[in-house]
């Protein structure tokens, strides 16, 4: 496993879908990840430091974590099937015991950023990375320039709705 961090957030401008894009922090290699608008909101807040007056899904569930007395010790993308990433969640409770969880990268990503836990992806994902279908509209080139886009510039092209806002 390899360790990566959050470079940057880019929107696919042939579809809009919002892209998390990894970047594996031994050889500078990017991991793009088509991700749904809430699970990039969730991360764009999470970087940015924006705080909500209730909690949104993420944070929700991170406090429960928390208050259960277990941590995320990280988070492992372990494989690329179809175009589809694989993730866990992997959690310590209080015993010390671990916890497996199945989920969505970006779920997970959205609370390993939360819990300050390492994200981690397997090599030979990072390999397959590199063979994702584009569609034919991004190439890998296109992805490595989307990697200095500014969060603030994503957050302010979210709706209301999208930003998942709660009135009181």
């Amino acid at each position: 496993m390899i360790e990566v961090r959050v470079s940057a957030l880019a929107v696919d401008p042939s579809n809009g879908t919002p892209i998390v894009i990894l970047k594996d922090l031994q050889n500078d290699r990017a991991i793009p990840i088509w991700v749904g608008i809430f699970e990039a909101s969730a991360i764009a807040m999470e970087l940015e430091g924006v705080t909500v007056p209730r909690p949104l899904t993420h944070d929700l569930f991170f406090n429960a974590i928390k208050l259960m007395g277990a941590t995320i010790s990280r988070v492992e993308i372990y494989d690329l099937r179809q175009n589809t990433f694989y993730s866990n969640i992997c959690l310590r409770d209080n015993m010390g015991k671990e916890i497996i969880v199945d989920a969505r990268p970006s779920d997970g990503i959205a609370l390993a950023l939360r819990a300050k836990a390492p994200i981690f992806v397997a090599e030979k994902v990072i390999k397959a990375s590199s063979d994702i279908d584009l569609g034919g509209h991004l190439s890998r080139e296109d992805i490595e320039k989307m990697q200095e886009e500014k969060i603030k510039e994503f957050l302010e092209g979210l709706s209301p709705e999208e930003f998942g806002k709660y009135k009181m």
